[in-house]
């Protein structure tokens, strides 16, 4: 699976499994870097097998996608905000579910 920065993806085991983070980073081509602004905080992302984690969608064209791929730093506030929209959009799709 080839992740990018910026895609949202679904951690699949341990503490955080079903909880939805941005990849904020890439290593060694194994390893995904992952926060949401609140468990796991921008300053301080979650290191994790790519293989423990599910792509979820690739980063949407929203501020914090572009902001991401560029390199411009972003805040927490900014990360869950857009998460909470991502929940609620991919919500009202499914009919509120």
């Amino acid at each position: 699976m080839e992740l990018e920065i910026a895609d949202i993806v679904v951690s699949r085991n341990g503490r955080y499994a079903g909880k939805r983070f941005f990849v904020v980073g890439l290593e060694d081509g194994e390893y995904a870097l992952l926060a949401d602004g609140r468990a796991r905080r921008i300053e301080k992302p979650k290191r994790k097998k790519l293989k423990h984690v599910k792509l979820e969608s690739r980063g949407a064209d929203g501020r914090v996608s572009v902001k991401l791929r560029s390199g411009e730093k972003v805040t927490n506030s900014e990360l869950r905000k857009s998460i909470a929209e991502y929940d609620a959009a991919r919500a009202a799709e499914t009919g509120g579910a």
